[in-house]
């Protein structure tokens, strides 16, 4: 996702909802966006899927530009390469479970007629539904029918599997079996990119990205502030200002406070890596001399009277 932008008309006013999101996803990975209702998750996963088109940006998968295909080539393209998993199930009521998830397989053709309901049953006991196949959603429980959801979403087998709150409506145990499948199919070379708000799952993840805002928190500054919410997370965002430095140079004296987005900050035998707040000032003050690592140095740096600033206006506001 390149510099992506989506913008709702209302009545009242234009409501931009995702503010210029760049994100790239390698083959393999297992990803989860974590934020707040209404931060924008949902609208994120809908330019990712081609549910919906960016107002501006681009959006490409494998080389394909999603935003540029009509709705027919866009229908067979996702059928073919990605299994969705939806927030609220979208079950077709007036069929078993079975055949839900056999309707993917006779969409795309995938696999030979003769296989498909095998395949639709092994996928149903593997997601702890046996016995429940020819049920109608209506008849079963709201987990049951979120389990059926991810079995469908595997049925073509695609290479790229999107969840929105996948474990949202389950029980404990059965979330916990979700996610262990999500684990063995990532090991398998699937690409995963899962939304929640539950950040004990995001940590699951091999990477976790926060949404605020219809912003991307650069993760580095996620890492190296844990424990805040999103709101100061985007206000550290918004600060942070990007330096480079070459392997081996020292950080310009003039630099306070800096998070370590990339190589290593050195001082004497210490050494700070990726995502780490490093008192740079401090350091000085110290008779330290900080300077780059092996590798070039990507610091996002932070004024610290700004910081200062900002910390007395949470402590004002009650914020955590």
């Amino acid at each position: 996702m390149e510099s992506v932008v989506k913008t709702f008309r209302t009545a009242a006013a234009p409501v931009t909802v995702l503010k210029g999101i760049d994100l790239s996803v390698l083959p393999g990975e297992f990803i989860s966006i974590v934020g707040r209702s209404g931060s924008g998750k949902s609208t994120l996963l809908n330019m990712l899927t081609g549910i919906d088109h960016p107002t501006s940006g681009s959006v490409v998968i494998g080389g394909t530009r999603l935003h540029q295909l009509n709705e027919s080539r866009l229908a067979s393209w996702r059928g073919r390469n990605m299994g969705i998993v939806f927030q609220f199930f979208q079950l077709l009521p007036m069929l078993t479970l079975v055949e839900n998830v056999m309707l993917p397989m006779d969409f795309c053709e995938s696999f030979a007629p003769a296989e498909r309901e095998p395949r639709a049953m092994q996928l149903l006991a593997r997601v702890g539904l046996q016995g429940l196949e020819t049920k109608l959603p209506g008849a079963v429980s709201g987990g049951q029918q979120q389990s059926a959801a991810v079995a469908r979403a595997l049925a073509t087998d695609p290479p790229i599997l999107v969840a929105d709150e996948p474990t949202g409506n389950l029980d404990s145990r059965t979330a916990e079996a979700v996610m262990a499948l999500f684990q063995e199919l990532a090991a398998q070379g699937k690409t995963i990119i899962m939304v929640t708000h539950d950040s004990l799952l995001a940590k699951q993840t091999r990477r976790s990205l926060v949404i605020s805002d219809g912003e991307l928190i650069h993760p580095a500054v996620s890492a190296a502030l844990p424990r805040a919410g999103h709101d100061l997370l985007l206000k550290f965002h918004h600060l942070a200002r990007p330096v480079h430095l070459p392997a081996g140079a020292e950080v310009p004296s003039s630099l306070q406070l800096g998070i370590v987005a990339g190589g290593t900050v050195i001082a004497g035998q210490a050494v700070w890596g990726f995502g780490r707040l490093v008192d740079l000032a401090g350091l000085r003050r110290a008779g330290g001399n900080p300077r780059a690592g092996s590798q070039p140095l990507k610091l996002l740096v932070l004024d610290e009277a700004e910081v200062r600033s900002l910390a007395e206006s949470v402590r004002r506001g009650g914020q955590p």
